[in-house]
């Protein structure tokens, strides 16, 4: 099985919402998080590798996780972003195993499927999971990242960089991980 299901990037994105009746909205309840205005040293962000789907609940289960370590240790002292939006909607077209079953389902006739959730295409070298902190918490931030790569399907990097000041906006890559 290898959680597989919904990871292969196969055919034209399916994003029409005016046609799909029913389908749930995304469960990722904030994109940024922490104190939005505040003046930060430097940006650690989480990288993807392969170009892959990611389901809406996989990007919710990884923000959690990486806004949990940012707020148990650094409180309110952080800017964190999601990047990515979950908009492909995803289909299935529900089978019937059992006894009986060839009576009640119609195999492939009419086999379109019901809406089951959302996703978002994730291209290489896309950033994913945007964290700002001063530079006596660059650790943790990149610890928080780490934790929430774990609950992603591909492969990520975590990229460090010194931001030079806020009016620049020109950054100096200082280090990969």
């Amino acid at each position: 099985m290898h959680a597989r299901n919904y990871r292969a990037v196969k055919g034209q994105a399916y994003t029409r919402k005016e046609f799909a009746k029913g389908f749930p909205p995304p469960k990722i309840v904030k994109f940024t998080m922490g104190d939005t205005k505040g003046n930060f040293d430097y940006e650690a962000k989480l990288v993807a590798l392969k170009r892959a789907q990611i389901r809406h609940s996989a990007l919710e289960a990884a923000r959690v996780a990486t806004n949990r370590v940012l707020m148990d240790k650094l409180i309110n002292d952080y800017y964190m972003q999601v990047h990515p939006y979950p908009h492909i909607i995803l289909r299935e077209n529900k089978m019937i195993f059992g006894a009986h079953a060839d009576r009640l389902q119609q195999g492939m006739r009419r086999s379109f499927g019901t809406a089951i959730g959302t996703a978002a295409r994730i291209e290489p070298d896309q950033t994913l999971i945007t964290v700002k902190v001063k530079a006596s918490a660059v650790e943790t931030a990149k610890e928080s990242l780490k934790r929430g790569a774990a609950k992603l399907p591909i492969p990520c990097k975590i990229v460090v960089t010194k931001i030079e000041s806020p009016a620049k906006k020109s950054q100096s890559k200082i280090e990969v991980e």
